[in-house]
């Protein structure tokens, strides 16, 4: 057993190079938090995390903004952490357990007594959960990611992948040009951010318009490539709705815009098209339907399931490692596939969902795994961020055409992540 005696939290803030569109908002800057945790005998374990306020609950980024947002967020975590010492865990799963209900509990009273998104809290307590993995590192020297998870959760990650592809984003703002750049740099699965809000002004009808013709456009320019990595040989197409639809009407337009344009098959993913509160089935929709940030438990998980959705976006930097693991455990006893999405993540945290997605089957419709990633395409200071990281010259880290490639060397140091800070006791 593991008992945590101190833990301390730090965030830094990373600006971005432009601001990021996506669920009907942009962003231009984020938060960046540090926990360590240090346990009974002077180890100590430390986790990275990125607060995505806009990501967690839109409600909160429209209603308190960047700062008193992410200030929650941060003192949420805080919250969590006050109540961790003398705390005893078996394993990093049980830790989040302990302290779910009640992270989510203050939230919710912090968030003037309305019901908070679940995602809200677990992006809070990501920092907590690395660092409790971290920490297991520490008291398990020489074992590598796969051997610290719990036997009972280890069945449906028998995959060592060599390669797992990346996929960047096309948000919001991005041009023309943007896009054949990615095209051009080796890119073959494209994350297409749709649920635009064009005119600030909450109209379905012009985010419709909107979506069709940005999905237009980047069909005219990828649509005549080839690619020797997907099942039909073209680049693949990942819509990200983010539960911006309101109805299963306005998702079906969408699709038959799509087949129109001679798209359709080209769309390997379309993520979480409605709002989590609609709970209409998308079993008849064509193409596979992701859950992503409706997913809070494995009940959420199984809900999805019965409602005909065909993967899960597998979240360890933005819902913790540890539910990931329980949602993945879940998804392969019912032969669901799934795949690691990012949040903007840091080198650091691309590492964590690769030391997952490495594990996992590869997607149907490509050759490998998948991996979305965003992070360099939008911070500022990304280069400064990569030396941070432990193995910054790892053979793992460079990205080449569109490909992350995981030799021995990933494996036997887990990506780099648990030799992350100075192991020094925390003050």
């Amino acid at each position: 057993m593991i008992t945590i005696k101190k833990t301390k939290l730090t965030v830094k803030r990373e600006p971005l190079l432009a601001p990021f569109g996506f669920k009907g908002g942009f962003v231009d800057e984020l938060w960046q938090t540090t926990v360590a945790m240090e346990d009974e005998e002077g180890r100590v374990g430390e986790g990275l995390s990125v607060q995505s306020v806009l990501w967690s609950d839109p409600r909160v980024y429209a209603e308190w903004g960047h700062e008193r947002g992410n200030a929650f967020m941060r003192d949420i975590a805080l919250h969590a952490l006050s109540a961790v010492a003398g705390v005893r865990y078996e394993t990093p799963l049980d830790l989040l357990d302990a302290l779910t209900g009640s992270a989510r509990a203050y939230a919710t009273r912090q968030w003037t007594g309305k019901p908070l998104r679940g995602t809200f809290a677990l992006n809070a307590l990501v920092a907590a959960d690395h660092a409790a993995w971290a920490l297991l590192s520490r008291r398990r020297p020489g074992e590598r990611f796969v051997e610290l998870i719990p036997e009972a959760y280890r069945a449906g990650l028998t995959w060592r992948h060599e390669r797992i592809a990346s996929a960047p984003v096309v948000s919001y703002g991005m041009t023309d040009a943007d896009v054949e750049a990615l095209l051009d740099d080796g890119s073959f699965v494209l994350k297409i951010k749709l649920g635009s809000d064009p005119e600030a002004d909450g109209d379905p009808e012009k985010m419709l318009a909107w979506d069709i013709e940005r999905l237009r456009a980047v069909h005219r320019l990828a649509g005549e490539r080839e690619c020797p990595h997907t099942a039909n040989g073209s680049i693949a197409y990942y819509l990200d709705i983010n539960g911006r639809y309101g109805t299963k009407e306005q998702l079906w337009r969408l699709v038959e815009a799509a087949d129109r344009m001679g798209a359709l098959e080209r769309i390997l993913l379309l993520e979480e098209p409605f709002p989590e509160e609609v709970r209409e089935s998308v079993a008849d929709i064509p193409v596979r339907v992701v859950a992503d940030e409706s997913v809070h438990g494995e009940e959420d998980a199984l809900e999805r399931i019965r409602l005909g959705y065909g993967a899960f976006a597998l979240k360890p930097v933005a819902k913790t490692m540890s539910l990931s693991l329980k949602i993945a455990k879940l998804a392969g006893e019912r032969g669901i596939p799934c795949f690691c999405a990012d949040l903007t993540g840091s080198p650091v945290m691309v590492d964590w969902n690769k030391n997952l997605a490495a594990l996992l089957p590869p997607l149907p419709g490509l050759t490998m795994g998948l991996i979305e990633t965003n992070g360099r395409q939008n911070y500022r200071e990304w280069e400064a961020m990569k030396r941070r990281h432990p193995a910054p010259d790892g053979g793992w880290i460079p990205e080449e055409r569109g490909i992350f490639r995981l030799g021995s060397d990933f494996y036997e140091q887990s990506g780099g992540v648990f030799a992350l800070g100075d192991i020094r006791p925390v003050p």
